[in-house]
């Protein structure tokens, strides 16, 4: 039986170097992310009592920030390990997650597409669960808070959606001071002020509605999304192919080094 042998085959060490290279970096951006995560935890003294986590009613930004950290901590595991050791089985985890990963990413790009309506409601929802949960979680405050300020608008179709927190709502049965307002991050502000007035939406639905819009703005968050993407979707699509490139790339380097170790391997 005769086997073909390769002449002088060995292990790209441009290749190699290189996959250590770009992965070393999501290796420890990804350790960044879950060190952040768990001090945020710390700070709101969860690592001391983990059944809060289960208490809030909204989304707790923190997971997010321990989700991609741990996800991104494993793929520059694989990659730099499986690159350094020449080992056959990261590298092929590697690829297949990044590849599992992408594909993940274009349903859900296709999927938005063509269920609009119904991704548009479940965006509304989610909304309006994190405004009844506001002022459970300072992190989800300060995402609200900056969703609402960056993009101009108020809770998630209108300001009277803050009639879902107990502590803005209009109910006459509670005495909040918050009392049919709007958080401070809903008002109009003068680019002049130096400083944040935070009682800035205290009463503002107590007045004729016709006013509102000379202090609150009056957009819902969900139209001002709306609204922003047909202007921007080129940035939209820049951003996509970028991080659609970076992944193509990582398969491509594991890949060649799959096929060099496996050709040093049966040369031998």
């Amino acid at each position: 039986m005769y086997y073909y042998r390769y002449e002088n085959a060995e292990v790209s060490c441009c290749y190699k170097y290189l996959m250590f290279s770009y992965n070393i970096i999501f290796w420890l951006a990804g350790v960044a992310f879950i060190a952040a995560g768990f001090w945020a935890w710390s700070e709101k003294g969860i690592l001391s009592d983990l059944t809060q986590v289960t208490r809030l009613r909204g989304f707790d930004p923190v997971w997010l920030v321990l989700v991609v950290g741990g996800v991104t901590f494993i793929l520059g595991f694989a990659g730099c390990v499986g690159a350094l050791r020449e080992n056959i089985c990261l590298l092929k985890f590697f690829s297949g997650l990044i590849g599992f990963i992408f594909f993940l990413e274009l349903t859900a790009a296709v999927l938005a597409v063509v269920f609009q309506s119904q991704v548009r409601d479940w965006i509304n929802k989610l909304f309006l669960a994190n405004v009844k949960a506001y002022r459970e979680d300072i992190d989800l405050q300060n995402l609200i808070d900056s969703l609402q300020r960056m993009n101009h608008c108020c809770g998630a179709q209108q300001p009277d959606d803050w009639d879902q927190n107990i502590y803005f709502s209009c109910n006459e049965t509670h005495r909040s001071r918050e009392k049919c307002g709007v958080p401070f991050s809903c008002c109009i502000t003068d680019p002049a002020d130096s400083v944040v007035n935070t009682q800035c939406g205290y009463d503002v639905r107590k007045r004729p509605e016709g006013e509102w819009s000379n202090h609150i703005y009056v957009k819902g968050c969900i139209t001002a999304l709306e609204d922003w993407l047909p202007g921007n979707l080129y940035t939209v699509a820049i951003v996509f192919i970028v991080v659609s490139l970076l992944q193509m790339v990582g398969i491509y380097l594991a890949r060649t080094l799959i096929s060099d170790i496996e050709k040093v391997r049966f040369s031998y």
